[in-house]
C-alpha cells in the first residue's frame, strides 16, 4: 500500500521506524514545523523529521491541514491510508476522506478511556494500574472512531511517564503492522467504542506539576511518577526551587511538608496522608541527585519544611 504517514515526537519515531522495515510504499511523512529550542532558540527538527531525512523520505511541516495548497498536495499522493501518530494537528474530514482507506491513528490508551492529549501521564495521576493502545479509524471527533485492533499493559509501580511511553510507543508499532495486514487483506473488523467509560487526557499544564504537601503520599508519588521526564514535580525548600524526578510512600506521618528523615536512603516529607521517600531530587541549574549526594551539599534536618 502506498501511505502517508504523519507524526512529530519520540513515540511516532517508532512507527515510523516500523514502517520503513516494512514492505509498504511511504510516499510522504508529515510532521510539524521546526521549534526554536535550546540556549539559542535555533529551530530544532522534529524526531520524525531527523529520521525522514536519514532514510530520504520527502517531507511537508505545513502550519495546518486546511490550507488548499496543501490539501492538493495531499491529494496528488494518492495515498491508500494515512497513518498518525501523536502528530498534534487536526485533520480536517476532507484530509480524512482523501486516502482509499482512509486515515488510522496509534493511541497510546485503552480507548474510550483516556482520549486526547495526554494519555499516558493521565493513567499514572489516575492511579489506572493498566493501559495500552489502540488502532483506531479516524473520524472528525476527537479520539472517537472504531477500534481495528487494541493490547493492553500493566501500569508497573516503578514506571514513569518515560518508562510507560517506550512500552506503549514500541507496543504500537507492532500492532500498527498488524493493522495494516489486515486493511490490505480486507479482514479488519472496526469494534466502535462503547458509551460508557470514556475520559478525557487533557493537556499537561505546567502548574499541575507543582507538588501540594497537604495531598496524601499516593496521590503526590503519582504526580512524581507522571511528570516524570516533563515537566518534572516541582517543590520549594529554603526558597529554592527542587524537581523531584523519583520517590515512593512510605508509612510516617507529621505536619504536611515536614522533613522526617534526611539520609543518605532517602529524604522523607510528611504528607496530607502518610509521607513521601525522595529518592532523587535536582536543584535549579544542577543535576540529579541520589539523597546522599545532594545531603553532602546541601545540610537538611528533620523539622525543616518543604513549600509548594
Amino acid at each position: 500500500m502506498k501511505l502517508i504517514f504523519a507524526g512529530t515526537p519520540d513515540f511516532a519515531v517508532y512507527a515510523l521506524s516500523a514502517l520503513l522495515a516494512g514492505r509498504h510504499a511511504l510516499a510522504l511523512v508529515l510532521t510539524q514545523p521546526d521549534r526554536a529550542a535550546g540556549r539559542g532558540l535555533r529551530p530544532h527538527p522534529s524526531p520524525v523529521k531527523r529520521l525522514a531525512l536519514e532514510q530520504g523520505i520527502p517531507i511537508a511541516q505545513p502550519v495546518s491541514l486546511k490550507e488548499a495548497a496543501v490539501q492538493d498536495l495531499l491529494r496528488l499522493v494518492g495515498a491508500d491510508l494515512m497513518v498518525v501518530a501523536a502528530y498534534g494537528l487536526i485533520l480536517p474530514p476532507s484530509v480524512l476522506a482523501m486516502p482509499r482507506l482512509g486515515a488510522i491513528n496509534i493511541h497510546a490508551s485503552l480507548l474510550p478511556r483516556w482520549r486526547g492529549a495526554a494519555p499516558i501521564q493521565r493513567a499514572l495521576l489516575a492511579g489506572d494500574r493498566e493501559t495500552g493502545v489502540c488502532i483506531m479509524q479516524m473520524e472528525a471527533g476527537l479520539d472517537t472512531g472504531p477500534v481495528l485492533l487494541s493490547e493492553s499493559i500493566p501500569i508497573r509501580d516503578e514506571d514513569n511517564a518515560q518508562t510507560l511511553h517506550d512500552r506503549l510507543a514500541d507496543l504500537g508499532a507492532g500492532l500498527l503492522m498488524k493493522a495494516l495486514n489486515d486493511l490490505e487483506h480486507g479482514t479488519a473488523v472496526p469494534r466502535q467504542q462503547p458509551a460508557e467509560g470514556a475520559t478525557y487526557a487533557a493537556k499537561i499544564d505546567r502548574a499541575e506539576a507543582r507538588i501540594d504537601w497537604t495531598r496524601p503520599a499516593l496521590e503526590i508519588w503519582r504526580k512524581v511518577r507522571a511528570f516524570n521526564p516533563h515537566p518534572g514535580a516541582a517543590s520549594r525548600l529554603r526558597d529554592e526551587e527542587l524537581k523531584i524526578w523519583r520517590a515512593a510512600p512510605a508509612p510516617h506521618s507529621g505536619i504536611a511538608g515536614t522533613v522526617l528523615e534526611a539520609q543518605a536512603r532517602g529524604i522523607v516529607v510528611a504528607c496530607g496522608q502518610g509521607s513521601l521517600r525522595i529518592e532523587e531530587l535536582q536543584r535549579a541549574g544542577g543535576r540529579r541527585l541520589a539523597p546522599a549526594e545532594f545531603l553532602r551539599g546541601h545540610r537538611l534536618v528533620p523539622g525543616e519544611r518543604f513549600g509548594n
